[in-house]
Order: structure tokens, then sequence, then C-alpha cells
């Protein structure tokens, strides 16, 4: 009996899926990291302080929101900045790269909220 073969759908090219998933593969490297994904949400408010971005995000200890906000700030999507106050202060922003994923971080919000169960919704 001959195997079935499936048809590309139009427009597709099967040589660039393996670029595809390389791409997608650094992605959720980077926001598939926990915490990562709901750090960049929480900012996408605006720019905030250390404090306030950790009650934003959650029950995250000081150390791993220190870690996840270097990482961020190693990959561009956030930006780090020392104020001239009294005592000095830091606050957290989204870069440019960081702001250009706030619909598809709303997208995604949007979508657990209608199709997992533990998804709170938007």
């Amino acid at each position: 009996m001959a195997k079935a073969t499936e048809a590309a759908p139009p427009g597709h090219d099967p040589a660039a899926v393996p670029a595809c998933e390389a791409s997608l593969g650094s992605a959720f490297g980077l926001l598939g990291k926990r915490w990562n994904g709901v750090i960049l949400g929480v900012l996408g408010g605006g720019a905030l302080g250390f404090a306030d971005l950790r009650r934003g995000v959650g029950s995250i200890t000081d150390s791993v929101l220190s870690d996840r906000l270097t990482e961020l700030a190693g990959a561009g999507l956030v930006r780090r900045t020392v104020t001239d106050a009294r005592p000095p202060g830091v606050r957290y922003e989204l870069t440019s790269s960081g702001a250009a994923l706030e619909p598809i971080l709303g997208q995604l919000a949007a979508w657990a909220g209608k199709h997992l169960e533990s998804g709170g919704g938007c």
C-alpha cells in the first residue's frame, strides 16, 4: 500500500521551518523562563522601581527578580535607570524592543484566559 503524502499549504516553504523553529526556540528560551513574561507585562504599564515591580509581579523573591531583570536588560528588553533622587533609586522600564512585545503578551494572556483552566482572563 502506498504511503499518502500531504501537500504543503500554498505559500509554505518547508525549508523555512528550521529557521522558524530556531527563532521560536530563542523567543521561548527567554520568555518561557519563569517570571520573565510577567515582568514584561507589569512593566507594560510604565516604569517602576524595584519594590513596586516586585509587588506587581507577585510572589517572586528579590534575588530571582534581580536575576530576571538583569537577563531581560541583557536581552535589550528592559532598561535600568538610576535616579538622581535622595536616596538614589532605580527605575525599570521597557525598551522599544520590550514594548514591541506588549500586543503579543496581551494576546497570550487573552488566549490563556479563554483556553487554560488556570488562566484568569484579561
